[in-house]
């Protein structure tokens, strides 16, 4: 589904006068499997949205090849396969919430008849149906992370890529959509996503730790704690020279 194979990720130039690259990536080796949910772990700065960046095609690497579903970016087939959810809400906000689901769906390929069912099934499941017709510039910062959600998940992707998506939600709130991904997990969806919420990313089939640009563990939440001989992921990620925060 994902694979990264000896990424390296190089921001600025070198010159004759100086060298001002940056290494944000440093030789990332993973593989992400269908139904699989990966959480993406480590400290702000570390990569973790670089990678993202890397899988949705927005950035070519350095070095190394990344390949999702067969294709290294720029994607002739496989984007619309994929479900984004980035760190900052790209919502249109001078329109209603509907609205936003209804243009998102069709720029996806998907059918009139469909838009409109599953945009009801995606309010439903952001507890938004009061609040359908409002623009979205009414909206509080909770309410346009879960119509962002609504957003990537509307035409039921293969690949779901979210980069923190339960940022500012209360406990029901997030409890609702890990009981979700758990269950599109279950029918073959792959998710990935990134999280600095520790109880979030004990939920994932499997972990990524990330710290300087290079993966510092890989394996179930479960194999770390017990590899690293840690009472919890933050203990284990503590002693592996990591920083959760």
């Amino acid at each position: 589904m994902i694979l990264f194979d000896s990424v390296y990720m190089n921001f600025g130039k070198k010159t004759p006068f100086a060298d001002n690259r940056k290494t944000v990536l440093n030789g990332i080796d993973f593989h992400l499997g269908k139904g699989e949910i990966l959480c993406l772990l480590g400290p702000s700065g570390c990569g973790k949205t670089t990678m993202v960046n890397l899988i949705m095609g927005r950035l070519i690497p350095s070095d190394g090849t990344v390949t999702v579903m067969g294709e290294r970016a720029p994607y002739k087939t496989v984007r619309q396969k994929i479900g984004y959810m980035p760190q900052e809400d790209a919502l249109y906000t001078d329109i209603t919430a509907v609205d936003n689901l209804k243009f998102f769906g069709k720029m996806n390929g998907m059918k009139t008849e469909q838009v409109r069912l599953r945009a009801d099934e995606m309010l439903r499941f952001g507890m938004l149906e009061e609040d359908a017709r409002k623009k979205v510039s009414d909206f509080s910062g909770g309410m346009k992370r879960r119509l962002s959600l609504g957003i990537a998940m509307m035409h039921e992707p293969d690949l779901l890529i979210l980069d923190e998506p339960t940022v500012g939600l209360d406990p029901e709130h997030r409890r609702r959509i890990w009981m979700e991904f758990e269950r599109l997990a279950s029918s073959g969806c792959t998710i990935l996503v990134t999280t600095h919420v520790m109880d979030e990313a004990e939920r994932c089939s499997l972990i990524a730790m990330l710290n300087g640009g290079r993966i510092i563990a890989t394996g179930s939440p479960e194999q770390i704690i017990k590899n690293t001989g840690a009472m919890d992921l933050e203990d284990a990620f503590l002693r592996l020279g990591g920083d959760c925060r």
